[in-house]
């Protein structure tokens, strides 16, 4: 079954945690702190991979994490670092972020690799916070969670050549006749379910790859027939043979050349520019020379080329023009991969009031809380000062928080309370931990 579009779910390793502990050597009676670095957890990447040509094991399992971190042990001793966890993906796929729609990579090169969710570094052993002021400090860092993310994968075929042109109008009888291709041929609409690659052969060094992409009709662009799933493939070719059907009368013939263009700009303006030659199929009938005259004039800007794709005849003329047409035009544009721009921590936070609790949203914020031990008095000291330092407090005091309101920060929640009162500051309500993954 061939399958063009899947959404999974990707989530990184966290990074391993930070040990705390301390020399406890015979002769070494006062030995320092020695707890070891958090190890980096597993990254997931995509990699480009042309000997696969379906998206069909991502619709059976679409959940994927890689390992976290090792821990940091006594000693100075690092956790050890995750492997990276390879997805395999067929050469064309455009790599979107689900939630935005951003386009996060275009995977057009065997091999070519794209990091989707990055694994968490591993939080600081005990041993990295020594200072002169703090000889034996009692805290370390959490592991940095790993980044998660939906994606959705689509799958455009990397062909030079697109067939286009209504049901029936034998697309497939000419592919089967220029390659070793073997489409499904049948007296019938949509014989053609899903596109077919073929790769033609004229000599030694003289190739190319021609795609037959199922019937389009009227209303294709909004889904219908087998339009809207398949338009996507032609996106990457860099020329269009429009097949037509001479048995038909001359003006349903144009009728359907005309339904098939429109369709085209519809969904993509870009590709009713691409050049197009045009295949008048069927000429072993009689009677197609008498409707070549009429739709000349409708042709005049484009390239036509008498053929019968049964018997072959005409058609080695038009895999020599599309030869050498194709050695003139450019490689198709890839798709535009934006770059996130950095923003700093306290541009970019944000307070979303629901009754008496105020929900923190900032990346940043959100992964100084989950590598924070809250049960630790001077880890969540610091974790406070660092709220100061971006001026957490004064926002959320201009959005309106009274003392005893509650703060949620990732799946974290803290009680809010003004300098002096209660415990002094914003402290942990409780110690669970982080609830269910969003999105998982």
């Amino acid at each position: 079954m061939f399958y063009d579009e899947a959404k999974i779910y990707v989530k990184a390793g966290d990074g391993g945690n930070g040990a705390v502990a301390f020399r406890r050597e015979k002769f070494v009676p006062k030995g320092g702190p020695s707890g070891g670095d958090g190890g980096r957890g597993g990254n997931v990447i995509l990699r480009a991979d042309s000997s696969l040509s379906t998206l069909a094991d991502f619709r059976y399992r679409t959940h994927y994490r890689a390992e976290r971190g090792g821990h940091g042990q006594g000693k100075n001793k690092h956790g050890r670092d995750a492997p990276d966890l390879v997805l395999r993906v067929p050469v064309g796929v455009v790599v979107k972020d689900a939630l935005t729609g951003e386009i996060l990579a275009d995977l057009t090169e065997e091999g070519q690799e794209v990091i989707v969710a990055r694994g968490g570094r591993g939080g600081k052993g005990n041993a990295r916070f020594v200072s002169p002021i703090n000889r034996a400090p009692t805290y370390a860092e959490k592991g940095e969670p790993g980044e998660e993310r939906w994606i959705i994968l689509e799958l455009k075929l990397m062909a030079d050549v697109g067939l286009i042109g209504m049901p029936n109008a034998g697309k497939s009888s000419l592919l089967a006749r220029i390659s070793a291709a073997k489409p499904k041929i049948a007296p019938y609409p949509f014989t053609t379910l899903s596109p077919v690659l073929g790769v033609v052969r004229l000599g030694e060094g003289e190739s190319f790859v021609v795609a037959d992409i199922p019937g389009l009709i009227e209303g294709a662009h909004r889904g219908a027939g087998l339009g809207l799933k398949f338009l996507r493939h032609i996106e990457r070719t860099r020329l269009l043979v429009h097949v037509v059907d001479m048995t038909l009368p001359w003006e349903e013939i144009l009728k359907n050349w005309q339904v098939v263009n429109r369709e085209l700009g519809l969904y993509n303006p870009q590709l009713a520019q691409r050049p197009q030659v045009i295949a008048a199929n069927k000429i072993d009938i009689p009677g197609w020379e008498e409707k070549l005259e009429r739709l000349k004039p409708y042709w005049a800007d484009y390239p036509v080329f008498p053929i019968s794709a049964a018997t072959g005849e005409g058609v080695s003329a038009l895999l020599s023009f599309l030869n050498q047409k194709l050695k003139e035009l450019p490689p198709p544009p890839r798709a535009e991969v934006k770059e996130e721009p950095g923003v700093a921590p306290q541009e970019s936070v944000e307070v979303e009031r629901q009754g008496n609790i105020f929900v923190v949203k900032d990346k940043e914020i959100e992964k100084r809380v989950a590598m924070t031990y809250l049960d630790n008095p001077i880890a969540l000291q610091k974790l406070q000062k660092y709220f100061k330092s971006i001026g957490l407090e004064e926002l959320l005091e201009k959005r309106g928080i009274q003392p005893g309101d509650t703060v949620r920060i990732g799946s974290y929640e803290f009680t809010y309370y003004k300098e002096g009162e209660g415990d002094g500051g914003e402290g942990a309500q409780d110690g669970s931990g982080p609830g269910p993954a969003p999105g998982g």
